[in-house]
Parts: structure tokens; sequence; C-alpha cells
């Protein structure tokens, strides 16, 4: 058996950069916690704001959480008044130090080659009752016209209410898995149904970048033009 490894945690440092930029040596379990539970209130709570991603920066006496949506005027609300709200839950609720929470909502250009967001409508549709053949060549076709390389679906569950689980792929381009400088995304979801829970896989290839890989080489050219003491 082949063993599987998360496709974007396999290339975070050299494609993706990390979600969470702190260091914390006595309270990193207590750091650890309050993320976790920060990025399940704001995915639970702004459900419609279709959230892909949220980074989390923290200082000595200030944090910064900046939050990549496919609709921020939900999360920003009339006037700007939804952040405020948000900032004061958010220190209230999980942080029990004395720390100020700034907050950056960011729009996401192409929710349609986000593999989150993707997985986030699937769902809904499921939720809805959509025939689940129908969700995926849809949402297949609509993520090649919004210009992907690849994309990858896998639903498995009780798929359209049958008494026998099973699980469905459908593909379309290539997912080169292996290769470091492939910019592929990858995100699980799950869908509650009357019949139970039904499992969402989206794999979705950009193509090749080679961005922050070029800049590591360049880092490391500079490392060795420096002369030694």
């Amino acid at each position: 058996m082949g063993h599987k490894v998360h496709p974007q945690i396999h290339r975070t440092g050299i494609l993706f950069p990390w979600a969470s930029r702190w260091v914390g040596k006595r309270n990193y379990a207590q750091y650890l916690e309050y993320d976790i539970n920060i990025r399940e209130y704001l995915k639970k709570k702004f459900k419609d704001a279709q959230i892909d991603s949220v980074f989390i920066e923290r200082g000595p006496k200030n944090m910064t959480i900046t939050i990549f949506a496919a609709k921020p005027g939900v999360i920003i609300g009339r006037g700007g008044q939804g952040l405020d709200d948000l900032r004061k839950d958010i220190e209230r609720k999980f942080l029990k130090l004395a720390v100020k929470v700034k907050l950056s909502i960011q729009e996401v250009r192409q929710p349609s080659l986000s593999a989150e967001i993707i997985s986030q409508n699937i769902a809904k549709d499921i939720e809805n009752r959509v025939a689940f053949r129908r969700i995926m060549k849809q949402t297949i076709e609509k993520v090649m016209l919004a210009g992907a390389k690849g994309v990858k679906i896998t639903l498995a569950g009780r798929l359209n209410g049958v008494e026998i689980a099973r699980r469905e792929t459908l593909s379309k381009g290539k997912i080169p898995l292996i290769t470091i400088r492939s910019h592929v995304e990858y995100a699980g979801n799950t869908a509650r149904t009357l019949y139970g829970a039904i499992g969402i896989k989206v794999w979705v290839y950009k193509g090749e970048s080679f961005e922050m890989i070029d800049k590591l080489v360049d880092k490391k050219e500079d490392i060795k033009r420096k002369p030694k003491k």
C-alpha cells in the first residue's frame, strides 16, 4: 500500500507559507489550541463567506489574523461593524492573555480554483440533495474553465442514500503529486446528510510554480557568496 501525504503539507515552506507564524517555547500547546479553536470558530460562524484559509501571526502583545474569503462582505458587515464584533468575540472567547487582535480580510480572486471553497460548495449541494454525479461533473467543468491544469474529486459514503456505502472518483487533466514544484491544492470536507456523513476530497492542479523555489536558490547562492569569518 502507498503512503499518502497531504499535498500542501508536502510543499509547505517551498510553495505554500506556514498558516501559523509565531514562536512559543513555554506556551506552545496553548497557542496551538487557540489557533485551532479560532479557525474552527471562524469557519463555523461565517459558513456563507466561503473562507479559504486563515493565517495567524503572533507578537509579544498583539496578534494578526488574516482571513481569505470569497465573500469578504459577509465578514466585514455594514460599515465595518462586523469586524469590531468579531474582534471582541475572539478576544473574549479564546484569548485569556492580554493580547490585542488585529483583523485583515482579503478577497479570494478566483474561488473556482480554491480546493477549500470547492469542497465547501460540494458539501452544501450534497446536503441540499442534488445528485452527486451532476455536482462532480459541473464542478470539474467549472474548475477547468477557470484555468486549472487538472482536478480530481472523490466522494465516499452512502451516495444518493443507497444502503451500501461506496467511493466515486472523477478527474480531468493531470494531478502530479510527486513533483515538488507542482502547485497542487488539496482540501477535505464532510457533508452531513440524513443517511450519514459523506466524505469529500478535492485536488486542484494549477501548474508548475518556480517563484518560491527561485527565492530559495537565490538565498542559498547569497549564503555561498558571503565570505567566511
